[in-house]
């Protein structure tokens, strides 16, 4: 067994994982550890969204998670036991991305996928190996892992990534703060076989004044995934909790019958956030970093966006392309995000879980009524799909950001661009820097980019691309990411060549 590497992962689940994979992808050898003996075989996350299916696209995996999961073409809720509102998403964003939709596809087999796509790129994901504690240097981490006979190991890594959860050890050992809170009150999470007509496509959202329950449709043959809340009646109660204790009336509702329940389990809901993610040559990723409520279907997304972030800067480093100080850019570009996310998805979910009357009246009342209506305009369905789709995360306040056109700034999302001849999401595969140019390149770039080792691609200027935002003959300089990082209105390849110099070289 190597004691030496690159980057040492703690934890293996879909943040550690797609870390690994990228790394791997751009040439970086990792070593992944997690305590447990095998992935884990419950969990709440359902929903990928359509920004992580772009980083998959990139990847060269998408198609493959989406043929295995359920794409959900609408929502219903329900209150009080009857179909109150529906809310169409089929298409919501038809020309933001190649990925129009949210995805269910649960966490666990999400992780086994993650695994074997790994897999195929050399690398096993070592199982019953601990990290027990670990000491920065000046070029180097030692970390001390324990196997499961007991037996330890010193590893030496030039970076270490803590991907290990909510309890992470990596935290923990580098004793930053972690603030937040635990929500009151006990959900659960279920997966059950059912008799009756499964409706494809649909999630449900089933609201009563002391249930909230959500059912989710799986890949298999009539069976579902439930979320929904122990009602505290039930938490009085002197006997064990199981699903017969905290089952709702809403599969009854939507002529459902429980034949079998595969597994079922508990937890609570925490909102935390640690103070940095980034101390010297360790840094906190998914879970270890932030947790937060499941309004939104965010939290995994947001740690695969963490490692997509992370993964490309490390490897520029590593393989001598940037300067270290490119990494102090990871905190600056996730962190505000990240607590702007803790503190948006803790305004609803506590409006969503409240026993408070007012809460009550306004998830049975307010939501019902007002949100269909609000869905039937556009602009309306756009800014929801951007927003918990992720789409809309941008990075314009990082020190990598510079320059503007019209209404999109560096740091933006690239804005994808489907065209006769193929769009130019495509192009990003290469998870390495390139150059755009929609329409003619000025005579000198071709060569300052060849200097500088940038792929060029020039796309032929059309409505579409205007449409999306773009400007003809702008240069836009694209991060591994899929990020604006300059933009150049007039197509100057000695900004070009300044840039890379002086923000990424010499970050």
């Amino acid at each position: 067994m190597k004691n030496s590497v690159p980057v040492l992962i703690v934890g293996a689940g879909p943040t550690g994982l797609v870390l690994a994979i990228s790394l791997k992808r751009q040439g970086i050898d990792v070593r992944i550890i997690d305590k447990t003996a095998q992935p884990g075989t419950t969990s709440r996350a359902m929903i990928v969204h359509g920004r992580t299916l772009e980083f998959y696209h990139q990847l060269g995996f998408a198609d493959a998670v989406v043929e295995r999961g359920v794409k959900v073409d609408e929502v219903n809720l329900w209150v009080r036991g009857k179909p109150t509102a529906k809310l169409q998403l089929k298409n919501i964003a038809t020309g933001q991305t190649p990925y129009p939709f949210a995805l269910v596809y649960p966490q666990d087999a999400h992780e086994r996928f993650l695994i074997d796509r790994l897999a195929e790129l050399g690398v096993q994901v070592e199982r019953q190996t601990e990290l027990v504690r670990f000491e920065q240097q000046a070029d180097a981490v030692l970390a001390i892992l324990k196997h499961a006979d007991g037996a330890e190991e010193h590893c030496q890594a030039e970076y270490l990534a803590g991907c290990d959860g909510a309890r992470s050890t990596v935290r923990e050992t580098l004793g930053t703060r972690f603030s937040g809170g635990t929500y009151e009150g006990l959900f659960y999470v279920a997966d059950v076989e059912v008799d009756g007509p499964v409706p494809a496509g649909a999630l449900h959202v089933s609201i009563d004044l002391a249930d909230i329950q959500m059912v989710f449709p799986l890949r298999e043959n009539n069976s579902v995934r439930l979320i929904g809340n122990v009602r505290a009646s039930v938490l009085n109660e002197d006997r064990p909790l199981d699903f017969d204790t905290v089952r709702s009336r809403t599969l009854e509702h939507l002529q459902l019958t429980v034949k079998k329940v595969n597994w079922f389990s508990t937890y609570r809901v925490h909102h935390r956030i640690a103070d940095n993610f980034h101390y010297g040559r360790v840094f906190l990723a998914g879970d270890a970093g932030h947790i937060h409520s499941p309004v939104g279907g965010q939290g995994m997304n947001t740690g695969i966006g963490d490692a997509v972030n992370l993964a490309w800067k490390l490897a520029a480093v590593l393989r001598g392309k940037a300067d270290a100080k490119l990494l102090d850019t990871y905190e600056e570009e996730r962190v505000p995000f990240a607590r702007r996310l803790v503190a948006t998805t803790d305004r609803a979910f506590t409006i969503v879980t409240s026993p408070g009357r007012f809460a009550r009246w306004v998830r049975t009342r307010v939501v019902p009524f007002v949100l269909p209506r609000l869905f039937q305009f556009q602009t309306v369905r756009r800014f929801f799909f951007r927003t918990v789709s992720q789409v809309g995360i941008q990075y314009r306040e990082s020190p990598l950001s510079q320059g503007a056109a019209g209404h999109l700034r560096a740091g933006d999302r690239l804005p994808w661009v489907n065209g006769k001849h193929g769009d130019n999401f495509s192009v990003l595969s290469s998870l390495d820097w390139q150059v755009h140019i929609y329409g003619a390149p000025h005579r000198e770039l071709q060569a300052v980019c060849s200097e500088l080792q940038l792929a060029l691609h020039v796309f032929e200027w059309a409505g579409n691309a205007q449409h999306a935002g773009l400007r003809k003959d702008c240069l836009y300089l694209v991060r591994p990411d899929g990020y604006l990082a300059l933009i150049d209105q007039t197509g100057d390849p000695l900004k070009l060549r300044r840039y890379m110099q002086e923000v990424v070289q010499r970050a």
